[in-house]
């Protein structure tokens, strides 16, 4: 197998690594979301995450592959209970996307005030803003994908083929991390075999490098493929959620857009304009069109309102090179950078506000000390004879976190219908949530325990009409309701 290097004298010249500059966006980046990991209690979803990790860590879950759960075990054996411990990764990761888009600048020809535009256009994204210290794995997506980008633009500038393993090492990773890296992956080489440059698909290292991320990914495709490929049911499931949470699909196709936004929104459709029509970019036309591809994809599947925020970095990027064109050309773009960018900064703010809001738990610590309250005041006899099952992924994983002296908490949704059922000496279940519906067909009663003006109430089902290990793959389900 060959492998062609080409000299750095021989490759296209670009402006030095505004280090300084781009560091101290990252570094302000990572130390407002350390500071707003303290006095705050856990977000669902990391809750999720760290539930698995601690209690069912294996190659792959229902809806997730195993790379966030694992990263929130290993920080919490580390530093045991500790959310500002556990939130570590999740920072790096936010700060890290912030210099990988500014490299990205660097490689289309920016300066140091195109990375610096690049930089706080991606120090802004409206997501990234909200769950940049949440581990999970759309936070640890983008700069995946903006780190896959990136070697693919520097191996069309300096044609060094000892990038593409790496290439593929990164890409299995991601894959460990979020299954959308795949479609990625595949409009990608779609786009360029298109487009071009459609040299990159003839070098065999890059096959090579496709080897390295199957062989990464391998474990937790074979772990989906032992559970019934239960991620490819994710897809209408997520569609279905999409009216309750974000509009539908009209709300998806602005969601998309406004997550990047105002400094993004600006810097990625001018950078898209850019990519398609500049000479400058024409070795990287593949990438805007990639871009609108997984819009228009993602709007008519019905997507979550973040699944382009590894995209928003290298769009902006592209952009950022184009008004540096515009100024040494000596036109005018100021009026339309500058405000976008005090609204971008003006609305993080606002989003970091929301997300301090949503981390002080007050909500999930009180769901989770009604259920220990209404579990202890049962009969020592009934609490011995119920298993805790919660109606949803959420409960279940806030009784896990707040609450440690409880049993074993089971659920039938999303991954903890995969874990294993409770035991058959579990006669009984102690069920949390708006109504045992579910339940009711395999019990002879379900009576009421507590009143809640909300949606949590505690029922006691008592006389199973079948094992649990009968009941629990008809009961396990994806959905949220």
């Amino acid at each position: 197998m060959q492998v062609t290097v080409q000299s750095r004298a021989a490759a296209p010249a670009v402006p030095a690594f505004a280090s300084r500059a781009v560091l101290a966006i990252a570094g302000v980046v990572a130390i407002v979301h350390l500071a707003f990991s303290f006095d705050g209690g856990y977000w669902f979803d990391e809750a999720y995450m760290l539930t698995i990790g601690r209690h069912h860590l294996a190659w792959g879950s229902a809806d997730q592959p195993p790379m966030a759960p694992a990263l929130a075990a290993a920080l919490d054996w580390l530093a045991p209970g500790s959310v500002v411990a556990l939130r570590i990764p999740a920072i790096l990761a936010t700060a890290g996307a912030v210099v990988v888009a500014a490299l990205i600048a660097r490689e289309f020809g920016g300066d140091r005030r195109a990375q610096m535009l690049t930089a706080g256009a991606q120090a802004t994204l409206l997501w990234p803003t909200l769950t940049g210290h949440w581990p999970t794995p759309y936070t640890l997506e983008p700069v995946q994908w903006l780190l896959l980008i990136w070697l693919v633009v520097r191996w069309i500038r300096v044609r060094d083929d000892r990038l593409l393993p790496t290439l593929g090492i990164v890409a299995g990773i991601a894959a460990e991390t979020k299954f959308q890296v795949f479609l990625l992956c595949a409009i990608l080489f779609g786009t360029v075999a298109i487009f071009g440059p459609r040299e990159l698909l003839r070098r065999p290292m890059l096959w090579a490098g496709v080897v390295v991320a199957v062989l990464i990914a391998l474990p937790t495709l074979l772990w989906q493929a032992g559970n019934g490929w239960p991620q490819l049911r994710m897809g209408p499931v997520v569609a279905s959620e999409a009216d309750a949470l974000y509009g539908g699909r009209t709300g998806v196709a602005a969601q998309l857009a406004l997550s990047a936004g105002f400094a993004g929104i600006v810097l990625s459709l001018y950078g898209i304009w850019q990519l398609l029509r500049a000479n400058e970019l024409r070795a990287y036309r593949f990438l805007g069109v990639t871009a609108m591809v997984l819009y228009i994809f993602f709007v008519v599947t019905v997507g979550r309102p973040y699944y382009l925020g590894g995209l928003y970095g290298a769009l902006a990027a592209a952009g950022a090179v184009g008004f540096q064109r515009r100024r040494l050309a000596g036109g005018r773009r100021g009026w339309v950078v500058w405000p976008a960018y005090a609204a971008s900064i003006a609305t993080a703010a606002g989003m970091l506000w929301f997300a301090w809001q949503s981390d002080q738990g007050k909500t999930p610590r009180t769901i989770a000390d009604q259920a220990a309250t209404a579990y202890a005041d049962l009969p020592a006899q009934d609490r011995g004879d119920a298993a805790i099952v919660a109606q949803s992924y959420i409960i279940a994983a806030y009784l896990d976190v707040y609450t440690p002296t409880l049993p074993t908490v089971y659920s039938t949704n999303r991954s903890y219908g995969y874990f294993p059922p409770p035991p058959d000496s579990a006669r009984d279940a102690f069920y949390v949530g708006t109504a045992p519906d579910e339940l009711r067909p395999y019990f002879d009663s379900c009576r009421r325990l507590t009143t809640d003006d909300g949606d949590q109430t505690e029922w006691l089902c008592t006389g199973r009409r079948a094992s649990w290990q009968t009941l629990w793959p008809r009961l396990r389900h994806l959905n949220m309701t």
